[in-house]
């Protein structure tokens, strides 16, 4: 019998973002990037609902105009998980129901990905996954790209922008990128929001840190897919010339 609760997926999309302001809004194909986002998200079967969350007008109105679901956040969350929850209260999702958390700077997310991030919640102790994929040395010394180390039991150990493991005496490693998928039991979303931004959080600026902080576990789930986050407006390019291929 699958256990497995009922999932939401929530799309987080601010339009203030240091790097690159308007983001969500970005122009790839035709269509802004949140709406590839909700696009491949919806083909995922294991999703009860996909819902956008905004603070912007302009993006909000582009949603109901791409008939994408939206729901209007404050603008004054401190990190899109926060954005999230307050999405969650209002859809409302139920108390015993999984929230997804999907990055909305991920076009070429794959619906399959969100399965697998699903799946540990069949085991009732399982409270927040995320995901991983293998890189090598070359991109694990990328500072955009934030690394994780598990146990063997696949709880996450730490993330950081810093190699890790070290490549002490330049011995060949493993080294895992985290891709910032999340999925959290409702209750752990609640408890995450209330415990505000923590030491280690702050000095990283990756907020999953606050969960292993407060002694919370995080499952990580490996997966093959690679999927190319959006963090400059230069990467578009990429994106672009991957979905052309694609259609």
């Amino acid at each position: 019998m699958d256990t497995t609760p009922k999932c939401y997926g929530i799309i987080p999309a601010r339009f203030g973002s240091t790097r690159f302001p308007g983001k969500p809004l970005a122009d790839i194909l035709g269509k802004p990037m949140f709406w590839h986002v909700y696009h491949q998200a919806s083909k995922c079967p294991d999703l009860h609902q996909v819902v956008l969350a905004t603070d912007n007008d302009e993006i909000y109105a582009a949603a109901k105009k791409l008939e994408v679901p939206a729901i209007m956040t404050r603008n004054d969350h401190a990190s899109g998980t926060d954005r999230v929850l307050e999405a969650a209260r209002k859809i409302p999702v139920p108390e015993d129901s999984v929230v997804v958390n999907i990055q909305g700077d991920e076009p070429l997310l794959e619906p399959n990905m969100l399965t697998s991030l699903i799946q540990p919640f069949s085991n009732p102790e399982v409270g927040v996954t995320t995901l991983a994929r293998k890189i090598n040395l070359t991109e694990a010394e990328n500072p955009d790209r934030v690394k994780v180390v598990f146990a063997k039991d696949g709880k996450a150990l730490l993330f950081s922008r810093a190699i890790i493991p070290h490549p002490h005496n330049n011995q060949k490693g493993k080294y895992y990128v985290h891709i910032g998928l999340y999925a959290f039991r409702m209750n752990i979303l609640k408890e995450f929001v209330s415990l505000g931004p923590s030491l280690l959080e702050t000095a990283e600026k990756l907020e999953q840190l606050r969960l292993l902080e407060n002694g919370i576990p995080i499952q990580v789930v490996t997966t093959r897919y690679r999927s190319i986050g959006v963090d400059r407006p230069e990467d578009l390019d990429m994106v672009r010339k991957i979905l052309s291929e694609k259609t």
